[in-house]
């Protein structure tokens, strides 16, 4: 097992979400997720009363849970005034929260606990149109994606049982260097650099959508049309 430095927080919030349609004439959603008190199994593809509402963007063995630092949040007050009144742990959608390690602190790869499961971070999120719907913030997905403030994914590895309190530490960390903020604005931003988009697509235990979209990158193919995800559907 690799060595690496010391991380760990406490979770402060435990976050599960129904499908239901908020918005008429637009696809359903499982953004709105509640606090939960008691402990929670986790499986292989998240907890088991958690749900998506559209597993081709949200969910499955590499996003099956997402954290969200709640440091941020005061951040995100500040910066929105009265649009962030309400905003606190649990509003972006997240399954997790903590205080004391973000996107700056972790690697691709990582191996931490997680109450009594074993999880490894996959990827950062790339953020979508619900995000601004949700918050009543229109640019809210695009603020995400220019500040590197998107949280991120595990894939589990050995399934367990999760609650508030309990604590998260790192235990391996494959990837010294390569940040979940780095490897986020790497993936979200716009020009690469050809050299080192290939190094990330073969990156190791990076979430194979993320590997193959720095393949395009590394190979120059034409740039992805984010209006959609960004937007909303119709905005392209």
């Amino acid at each position: 097992m690799t060595s690496s430095n010391e991380i760990s927080a406490r979770i402060i919030g435990l976050y599960l979400g129904k499908i239901s349609e908020p918005w008429p004439g637009r696809p359903a959603t499982a953004i709105a997720k509640q606090l939960t008190e008691s402990p929670q199994n986790l499986g292989w593809e998240g907890f088991e009363r958690d749900a998506q509402a559209d597993l081709k963007v949200h969910g499955g063995r590499d996003k099956a849970v997402h954290h969200y630092a709640a440091d941020h949040y005061p951040q995100w007050r500040g910066e929105l005034g009265e649009q962030a009144g309400d905003f606190g742990p649990g509003r972006f959608g997240e399954n997790i929260a903590t205080r004391g390690v973000t996107e700056t602190d972790l690697c691709i790869g990582d191996v931490l606990t997680l109450g009594t499961a074993i999880v490894e971070v996959s990827q950062g999120r790339q953020p979508c149109w619900k995000l601004n719907a949700h918050t009543g913030v229109p640019d809210m997905a695009a603020r995400f994606q220019q500040t590197a403030r998107t949280g991120w994914y595990y894939r589990v590895l050995e399934p367990g049982v999760v609650a508030v309190g309990d604590e998260i530490r790192r235990i391996e960390c494959p990837n010294p260097g390569w940040t979940v903020e780095r490897v986020t604005r790497a993936r979200l931003g716009g020009e690469l650099d050809p050299g080192t988009a290939a190094q990330l697509a073969r990156l190791p235990r990076l979430a194979s959508g993320w590997a193959e979209a720095f393949a395009r990158k590394a190979a120059r193919l034409a740039p992805e049309d984010t209006g959609a995800r960004l937007e909303g559907p119709g905005s392209g």
